[in-house]
């Protein structure tokens, strides 16, 4: 079936392969925010509570994690 899609619409199947491309690249992105957060926390000196750059760091980890998430959910209904 994706032989005929790519040979009779080029273009959805084009889409298809950039919207793999784009959910891999999500997948990545999760993985090096995840690796980088449990660095932080394991090498964080005295109380996690009073690091100011720790806590941004995790608040855009969780922003940027939850919209990785939303454009995934997307992703896999567009493929449907």
């Amino acid at each position: 079936m994706a032989l005929v899609v790519k040979k009779e619409r080029p273009d959805l199947a084009a889409q298809k392969e950039a919207l793999i491309m784009e959910q891999n690249g999500f997948k990545i992105k999760l993985k090096e925010l995840e690796s980088g957060l449990l660095y932080k926390l394991a090498n964080a000196k005295g109380d996690i509570l009073e690091d100011i750059a720790l806590i941004e760091s995790l608040e855009y980890s969780k922003k940027l994690s939850t919209e990785i998430n939303e454009k995934v959910e997307i992703g896999k209904i567009t493929d449907e």
